[in-house]
């Protein structure tokens, strides 16, 4: 027996003992009695997986295993469970509920790693719960009190400190080296059944089991035509954007339940490109907070509120020093990879999109960053993005996102299937069709040096955006013409605006953007920069600019506009009007029915020195404003490490015009539809209506 296991047994020992021990101050017994069964029922869970029994359940049994796992954090069970931090606050006091909660978030994390059979991830989490334990044990002892609210928080955060390290360089080899061979194993078995979701540790749903039974039933000609389209995108990304995918050896493949014979067959395909296949899990701990973790396999979302409350954890123990440890505990694990991690060709990433979006509520009792930790959070953001970008040598890897709709998207089955092939659709059209209007589009914007983008019937929007002018516009181009490639459907043109004197009014009555709906979002620029901002989530106009500050400025003071495109794909304009989906249409498709502006960095970030060419072999040379080009003198403060779109959709707009520095005015979009010449064919899948008018 190894280290790792005499530790093992003699935590499960010591946690087997305290549902019937009255060893802390009597407020906190149950506490520490429901942690504890918790933790026995996930070693008990673990030898059911490892028996074989899972293999010979039946359906029903392995349904009521799973909803054990969560039932817990479902709404109903949520708001009086230990998890919530408003609960853990009323019952255990504002010194202790708020740390508890936090803790008890990181022994629900041990979900995937008994199912992904990682031992030694459960017996810290373990170890630190009797740690936590045995400190109110012996307080109780000694004095009949309580620990001191200081050294309960000690213990937490030198666990975090002490692991920081091996906790990171284990989710990044999973994220970018090896990937789950759980879900792996279970992907690639011709035979894959719905028992096998339930095998994932992954909550399921009948939302899910729909999607699979679905995505079964597609032909095999339809699921070649997705998959095909999938990895085709993937490979052009790197041809159009001048990148040497020969350097490359995996690629990771990411989807929602549901989707696993898709994800089949990309792996298939990507096999025969020479590229390994890897699959990353979903990892929920204290140690990824403050990271994107998208880029992973995921179930269903048990309670957006949980996650919600629980996302500034960090706040109970974030620091200099602690900031400081996770960024070498990062760096450090990136140093021990580089080898491989250098060799990883990027995502492709099957999004989803159905559930309305929700705004968790802003519990007083969550623990929120103050203004120093707002700041430690954004730098650390942007910092872990640079290591990120020199691992896995950024200027040589690619990516593609495609969307497909999930069962809440529709009123019923017969509809879901119906949104679900006229999404196939919209993802698979011609994209010689988009490449002749969008060079049109291109080669007019690139003879002007603004543009002016006005709102109508009550949409207040009124911006000025500057433009980056070609030097030689017969040889180069200011826009990328974007096809269906990194971005899966096509398409748009977009370009690196000049900040200097790009000003005005953004206003978007329904903008979707990081899973939240922001009810009017009205931003304001000055020569480039977010100045002002405001939404009518809340009555309460302070409420609303803290979630913009949140969810789209991500703790920065301000944020520059990083990209200005225009959407032309109206097929999917078309079919959100006709299934009315605007508000379930994620940014991916919902930014080609529309203008977009994306807060942040470019769409080059990282990549501003390779050559980059449209269709036309026009050289695309807007790839930098007055932010990014201090990568080559302050690094630190080159980029921001995030990218969100804002799209106004056609039906909120007046006009988008081009103005020539001569002051020729050139209408782009007017009266509802396109209006340049060479552009009328994006004009058809409009019908007899013909325009953009509700």
């Amino acid at each position: 027996m190894d280290l790792t296991e005499l530790r093992y047994t003699a935590a499960m020992e010591r946690i087997r003992q305290i549902p019937g021990e009255d060893g802390t101050d009597p407020r906190f017994s149950e506490y520490f009695k429901e942690g504890a069964e918790w933790l026995i029922r996930m070693q008990e869970e673990a030898e059911f997986l490892d028996s074989g029994e899972a293999q010979t359940s039946s359906l029903e049994k392995l349904r009521e295993r799973n909803l054990a796992l969560y039932r817990e954090i479902l709404p109903g069970s949520y708001e009086k469970s230990y998890s919530d931090p408003a609960y853990a606050v009323r019952k255990l006091g504002a010194e202790f509920g708020p740390l508890l909660s936090a803790l008890r978030y990181e022994m629900r994390s041990v979900i995937p790693f008994v199912y992904g059979r990682h031992r030694e991830r459960f017996l810290i989490r373990t170890e630190l719960f009797l740690e936590v334990y045995t400190a109110f044990c012996v307080a109780y002892r000694e004095s009949g009190d309580c620990p001191g609210e200081g050294q309960i928080r000690s213990i937490i955060r030198q666990y975090l400190f002490d692991y920081a390290e091996e906790e990171m360089t284990f989710c990044e080899r999973e994220r970018l080296v090896e990937g789950s061979t759980r879900l792996h194993g279970m992907v690639m078995k011709d035979s894959a059944a719905v028992r096998d979701l339930y095998l994932t540790g992954e909550f399921v749903t009948g939302e899910e089991i729909l999607t699979a039974e679905l995505i079964a039933g597609l032909s095999e000609e339809r699921t070649a035509l997705i998959a095909d389209t999938v990895v085709e995108g993937f490979l052009r990304g790197f041809t159009n954007g001048g990148k040497n995918i020969l350097a490359k050896k995996r690629a990771s493949v990411v989807f929602h339940m549901g989707f696993e014979r898709l994800g089949r067959e990309i792996v298939k395909r990507l096999s025969k490109a020479r590229l390994t296949a890897i699959l990353p899990a979903f990892y929920p701990t204290l140690f990824c907070l403050g990271r994107d973790q998208e880029e992973c396999y995921r179930g269903a979302d048990p309670n957006p509120q949980y996650f919600g409350d629980h996302r500034e954890d960090l706040a109970l123990f974030l620091d200099d020093a602690l900031s400081k440890r996770r960024l070498e505990g990062l760096a450090n694990a990136y140093r021990t990879l580089k080898k491989e991690t250098v060799r990883y060709a990027g995502p492709i990433v099957l999004e989803t999109f159905g559930p309305p979006p929700l705004i968790p509520e802003k519990k007083r009792e969550a623990p929120c960053y103050s203004k120093a930790q707002k700041r430690l959070s954004a730098e650390y953001v942007s910092r872990a993005e640079r290591l990120c970008d020199d691992a896995v040598d950024a200027r040589n890897r690619s990516f593609t996102v495609i969307a497909h709709p999930m069962p809440s998207v529709a009123k019923g089955r017969a509809e879901y299937e119906e949104i679900f092939d006229c999404v196939v659709r919209i993802n698979t059209q011609d994209n010689a069709v988009f490449e002749r209007a969008q060079t049109r589009l291109s080669d007019a914007l690139s003879t002007a040096c603004m543009l002016e983008v006005k709102g109508r019937e009550g949409n207040g929007t009124s911006l000025t955006v500057m433009l980056p002018e070609p030097s030689d516009p017969d040889s180069e181009a200011s826009f990328t013409n974007c096809l269906s490639d990194v971005n899966i459907p096509a398409g748009e043109v977009f370009t690196t605006p000049v900040l200097e004197g790009t000003a005005g009014r953004l206003h978007v009555r329904r903008a979707h953007a990081n899973g939240l709906c922001f009810k009017d979002l009205v931003l304001t620029f000055e020569d480039g920069w977010v100045r002002d901002y405001s939404c009518a989530n809340y009555e309460d106009a302070g409420k609303g600019r803290r979630l913009i500050e949140e969810k789209l400025l991500f703790h920065h003071r301000t944020l520059p506009m990083g990209e200005c495109a225009i959407g032309t794909n109206t097929m999917a304009y078309a079919a959100a009007s006709k299934y009315g989906i605007f508000d379930r249409l994620p940014p991916l498709i919902a930014e080609k029915t529309g203008p977009h502006f994306a807060l942040g960095d470019t769409c080059y970030a990282g990549e501003e020195d390779n050559h980059v060419y449209n269709p036309d072999g026009k050289e695309v040379i807007a790839k930098d404003n007055s932010v990014s080009v201090l990568r080559k003198t302050r690094p630190e403060r080159a980029y921001f490490g995030c990218h969100t779109d804002i799209t106004l959709p056609y039906g909120e707009l007046g006009e988008i015009t081009a103005v020539r520095r001569d002051g020729t005015r050139i209408p782009v979009i007017a009266d509802g539809k396109f209006v340049l010449e060479g552009t009328e064919a994006l004009n058809e899948p409009l019908g007899r209506r013909g325009s953009f008018q509700k």
